[in-house]
């Protein structure tokens, strides 16, 4: 069976009061893959873990493979009837969703997973209290052009204002953002906790910070994968749990992201 290692971090924030904390489980980039039977092994880390919310910062399928909305359908759903999930897309399910050819399959697993209860956020925003503790979750959908290689446009706050809107003021805001490279325009936007994936952490990792390469920066993306922080606002990037066209992988293990919240001491 294929592996994945957790990798746990801890934040502190004055808009978390209960002492005890939140806990979120983070998935990104599983492009399809199974951690046995219908991701029986995935499944059972997760619920070990016992979050208070799954989120997913997309690229849970294959853009040119429906049956890998399949594999994503199952898992989410049998996650959601455990926990809150809120799930932003990556670039494979937008494109999919803009797909003649593949369109159809992308519009009935939204269908499933929203009948599921599965949170799906496409430039959309909703509040939830999770322990007493007001969180707004945040999905960001950029257009395509973002995402063109070797090279996109920079992402300005004007236009993602356009998008999503501005964050709340109340509550912890957190951003659910595929795209890693425009990290600084989302501390800049105002996000609390940003999370994202995308660049399968480099491929190549050589430190929790940095990887080799990315689809849209030749060599030594920034915000590559790890965390990052900036005064009291925090980033997590996923190194992914699967890969696509290219599976490989060196020092870099397929990740599940296990992140603490703790009120401020």
């Amino acid at each position: 069976m294929k592996k994945f290692r957790i990798k746990k971090y801890q934040i502190y924030t004055n808009k978390i009061r209960n002492p005890e904390g939140i806990r979120f489980v983070l998935l990104a980039d599983l492009h399809g893959f199974s951690y046995g039977r219908d991701n029986a092994g995935l499944i059972e880390a997760i619920r070990r873990e016992k979050p208070d919310a799954v989120l997913s910062a997309g690229d849970m399928a294959v853009r040119t493979c429906p049956d890998t909305l399949v594999t994503a359908c199952k898992l989410l759903k049998e996650l959601a009837q455990y926990f809150p999930v809120y799930y932003a897309l990556g670039n494979h399910e937008y494109k999919m969703s803009l797909s003649e050819e593949n369109g159809k399959q992308y519009r009935i697993y939204e269908k499933t997973l929203k009948k599921a209860g599965v949170h799906i956020l496409r430039n959309e925003h909703e509040h939830a209290i999770l322990k007493g503790n007001s969180i707004c979750f945040w999905g960001l959908e950029l257009p395509i052009e973002y995402y063109h290689k070797p090279r996109s446009p920079k992402l300005k706050k004007e236009v993602m204002e356009k998008l999503i809107g501005e964050p709340g003021r109340n509550g912890m805001q957190v951003l659910l953002a595929h795209n890693p490279k425009y990290g600084k325009t989302y501390y800049e936007w105002g996000a609390d906790m940003i999370l994202s994936g995308h660049y399968h952490g480099g491929v190549v990792r050589f430190s929790e910070h940095h990887g080799l390469s990315s689809p849209q920066y030749l060599v030594l993306p920034p915000f590559c994968c790890g965390d990052f922080h900036k005064g009291n606002q925090h980033m997590f990037v996923s190194a992914g749990l699967g890969e696509h066209t290219l599976p490989l992988r060196i020092r870099n293990p397929r990740e599940l992201l296990v992140i603490d919240v703790k009120p401020s001491e």
